[in-house]
């Protein structure tokens, strides 16, 4: 498959075609999934990887020449932060009712591509619809949890789920001594939600967001599992939302803020 020259040279005829002005960058990695027709370019850092992206457009050229499914753009850095995060949780899951995350944890520290073992969670889950209600269900149905799926009122009027009272800001943030007590009464050992934080074990019950703990962004959860706008949220706690997930690199900054103009415009 074509390499890190080949890839270089291929951007930059590209940027000089269009009118980009030829910024010098480094590709440090090219990868090829042939089972997912995906290529991986692993840029040196994130002012790189933003050169050989240019602004979507670059990246959407280099497809067509390639005649590949999907180009995605990682920066070296971004994937060590990642892997440093992953090996700090694999402490946190030993020993616990969460150890089936293990299998999980090891494939994401080999990513990209992505390629994750048949798992068994045999624990008895509550999932919390909120902002990435679609893929907190795709990830309980892929792990094959036992799961009740509960949200607020009218908030993803397509989805099916058991509504509960709330505030619209729940959506965002997740209350965490509401779904604890829920989840006390339902006999649930693991809440999956859109929490703040990566995971919690409080009175013998997990709080957890997987994406924050697996730490994978926005832009690939689409990809992964779908997206469902919620109808039913706090405007001002979306900036809040956003800003938190750019903060900690589980989304672009331009992903982020085309997301408030097109929910706020709703």
């Amino acid at each position: 498959m074509i390499g890190v020259e080949e890839i270089t040279k291929l951007v930059r005829g590209i940027r000089l075609e269009n009118g980009f002005p030829d910024s010098p960058f480094r590709i440090d990695e090219v990868r090829y999934d042939p089972e997912g027709d995906k290529l991986f370019i692993i840029a040196h850092d994130r002012t790189d990887k933003s050169v050989v992206i240019g602004n979507s457009f670059v990246i959407g050229k280099l497809k067509e020449r390639l005649g590949v499914r999907q180009v995605t753009v990682y920066s070296n850095l971004d994937l060590e932060i990642k892997r440093r995060k992953l090996r700090k949780n694999v402490e946190l899951v030993k020993g616990t009712a969460l150890e089936f995350l293990l299998p999980i944890i090891e494939a994401e520290l080999n990513f990209p591509p992505r390629k994750w073992p048949e798992v068994e969670g045999d624990l008895k889950t509550l999932v919390f619809l909120s902002f990435n209600a679609k893929a907190l269900l795709g990830f309980a149905e892929r792990l094959n949890l036992p799961y009740e799926a509960v949200g607020i009122r009218y908030a993803f009027p397509k989805m099916k789920y058991e509504p509960i009272e709330g505030e619209p800001i729940e959506v965002l943030f997740p209350d965490e001594e509401k779904l604890l007590n829920l989840a006390k009464e339902r006999k649930a050992k693991l809440v999956l939600a859109d929490f703040p934080f990566d995971l919690k074990f409080k009175d013998g019950i997990a709080l957890l967001n997987p994406f924050r703990f697996l730490h994978i962004g926005f832009f690939e959860l689409k990809y992964l599992f779908g997206f469902e706008k919620p109808v039913v949220y706090d405007k001002k706690a979306l900036v809040d939302f956003v800003i938190g997930l750019t903060y900690e690199g589980l989304m672009e900054s331009t992903d982020g803020a085309n997301l408030i103009w097109r929910m706020w415009r709703r």
